[in-house]
């Protein structure tokens, strides 16, 4: 790790296109859309448009929950959107999320659509669209459930806008700025491993949405599948109970099915691109569609 030379702020900042490393292409300092393009919607009320990155993956698992706990109208379509290539800047997605940040909802079920943006107001929403499905309704579950969920929502950004971005993604290794954010995930790492000694999931006795939203963030820090060798880089074998409780959430089957949705990395036969009907995870992952090519 080496500390670049020394910088002295202008008095006022301006904009150096083409700065920012890995994301130079897609980052930029306004909002709004750069191109117009319209959101497919395929023919189940709830619309999902996103990518199977960590929040991606948080509303793909609670929509794969829903379902294997027999909620038949969570049937949904999961749309790609690939941020790499700019989709999320497009003026239809735009609509839905002004943002232009993965993943982003649209619920036609009702008799005006609703736009729903931000990972954990989706799941809330969903949760309680089916009847306070992973969302405890009795105190002090629920006070514990939210708790938690607006822990990862305000903490994750450190994990990875921070750590990961300044070790894996930024163009200079900068000391500092690893150091920083590396102290601060392992804080992270000792919160949640500490409430993870005395509880089998993160609210108490009950698998919540603060788990789902936890869960593909730090659970798959420990398991090794985040910034290279970022587990290693932090030991992160030394938090047990978060080990134990990433390992616990891992082999759920709607976990599993979860994780394919929009993910365009990894082994074909993990990635579901897109997802319109449960049989999809049986016939359209890229390995079987690569194999129909062939």
């Amino acid at each position: 790790m080496t500390n670049t030379a020394e910088y002295t702020p202008p008095k006022v900042w301006t904009w150096e296109k083409g700065n920012g490393g890995q994301f130079a292409s897609i980052n930029r300092p306004i909002s709004g859309s750069t191109h117009d393009k319209g959101l497919p919607v395929g023919k189940h009320p709830l619309q999902l448009y996103s990518l199977g990155t960590p929040n991606g993956q948080k509303v793909t698992i609670m929509f794969e929950e829903l379902l294997e706990a027999g909620h038949k109208g969570a049937e949904y379509d999961a749309w790609l959107i690939k941020i790499g290539d700019g989709d999320q800047f497009g003026s239809g997605f735009v609509e839905v999320n002004p943002n232009s940040k993965i993943p982003a909802l649209m619920d036609r079920s009702g008799p005006t659509p609703l736009r729903i943006f931000e990972s954990g107001a989706i799941l809330m929403h969903l949760a309680e669209k089916f009847g306070s499905a992973f969302l405890p309704t009795e105190q002090p579950m629920r006070a514990e459930t939210l708790s938690w969920l607006f822990w990862q929502m305000g903490s994750a950004p450190f994990l990875g806008g921070g750590f990961g971005h300044f070790y894996a993604y930024a163009p200079e290794k900068i000391k500092y700025a690893i150091d920083r954010y590396a102290m601060e995930v392992k804080r992270q790492l000792d919160v949640l491993d500490r409430r993870l000694a005395d509880n089998e999931y993160v609210a108490g006795s009950e698998y919540t949405i603060a788990d789902i939203a936890i869960w593909p963030w730090y659970g798959g820090l420990v398991k090794g599948w985040q910034y290279g060798d970022a587990a290693q880089f932090l030991s992160t074998h030394e938090y047990t109970h978060v080990n134990r409780w990433a390992e616990q959430i891992f082999v759920r089957p709607a976990v599993t099915r979860g994780r394919k949705v929009n993910r365009t990395s990894g082994e074909p036969s993990s990635q579901l691109h897109e997802r319109h009907n449960a049989s999809d995870f049986e016939n359209r992952t890229q390995d079987k569609l690569e194999g129909a090519r062939s």
